[in-house]
């Protein structure tokens, strides 16, 4: 029986449109969407598929909807069935953990979704009372991108914040910091790359956010997963709601280390990776880390007939 894995993307992966097809294909993707309208008390459903991209890249707009799409997505896909032994682990890249423990079992639709949205709310407060912004790096190892943090902190705080794959570290801090280090990776022999997202996610200018946030958890009601979610932030499986509470919230001021938790899932004897969500990013991700490892994308509906790891 060959192990697998199902992935949930992160933020960075929306586009206009994206949960469409499936609301059309499946008449679960619908009720997703309708609930989540319902839930928040804002179309959920037409920002999704009609935009303005504006809007959907903002983060506290853009994570809830991103989650939306995924467990849409995820409910299309497992419709009636379900899991079978050959699915072994779940994983998330940093809001995508939430989907993975949603769909585990640890968490209820409407809690997660509350979740997602306060996570969003909380991120852009702090973005904005601490102007920050990430650089993705390409072409350095480890070394050298922590090299270059060093010194691009002169002009503040700065430091590793996704170890995605071989080849790419995302740095995260101070603007000003962020706008030095191009010309350090540079120097250095590198590519940077700065990004469109609000602020300095998974860094210390997030700790009011995870502050925040832990509260919100304190209340929440949650379960041990039915199969094991890694977390972020340590590679390690969630084990419990204690677990669960208490990285969910360092995530947002620790990087996230996806390549790690990858190699932990190949190194288990995980053989096929199954990418829930909008976009391909893990996909990509993924050839990077281990070529050689299948990994089925199920991000548009046509999809939706490929075997996958669900039985009847």
């Amino acid at each position: 029986m060959t192990r697998k894995a199902v992935l949930f993307t992160g933020q960075g992966a929306q586009s206009v449109g994206m949960g469409r097809d499936f609301v059309e294909a499946s008449p679960r993707a619908a009720e997703v969407f309708r609930r989540a309208g319902e839930i928040l008390g804002w179309d959920v459903a037409g920002v999704c598929f009609q935009g303005p991209a504006e809007r959907l890249e903002q983060t506290d707009i853009q994570q809830p909807a991103i989650f939306t799409t995924s467990a849409a997505i995820w409910e299309a896909v497992r419709g009636d069935r379900r899991l079978d032994p050959g699915v072994v682990a779940m994983a998330g890249l940093s809001l995508g953990e939430y989907t993975a423990l949603y769909a585990a079992g640890s968490l209820s639709f409407q809690d997660a979704l509350r979740l997602v949205q306060r996570r969003g709310q909380l991120m852009q407060a702090a973005a904005e009372a601490n102007p920050g912004g990430m650089v993705s790096v390409m072409g350095l190892d480890v070394e050298q991108v922590e090299t270059v943090c060093r010194q691009a902190s002169e002009r503040g705080p700065i430091q590793p914040a996704n170890f995605n794959c071989p080849g790419q570290v995302v740095v995260s801090g101070a603007r000003a910091a962020c706008e030095a280090i191009t010309a350090l990776v540079e120097a250095a022999g590198g590519r940077a790359v700065p990004l469109k997202v609000a602020g300095a996610f998974h860094s210390p200018l997030m700790a009011p956010a995870a502050e925040g946030l832990a509260r919100m958890l304190e209340s929440v009601p949650l379960e041990p997963p039915a199969v094991p979610v890694i977390a972020n932030v340590n590679c390690q499986p969630h084990r419990d709601p204690d677990t669960i509470r208490r990285w969910l919230a360092e995530q947002l001021t620790s990087p996230v280390r996806w390549q790690a938790s990858m190699e932990r899932l190949l190194a288990e004897g995980v053989h096929e990776f199954i990418e829930i969500g909008p976009g391909r990013i893990l996909s990509g991700l993924m050839k990077k880390i281990d070529r050689k490892v299948p990994v089925v994308s199920i991000g548009a509906a046509e999809t939706l007939a490929r075997p996958i790891g669900l039985t009847a």
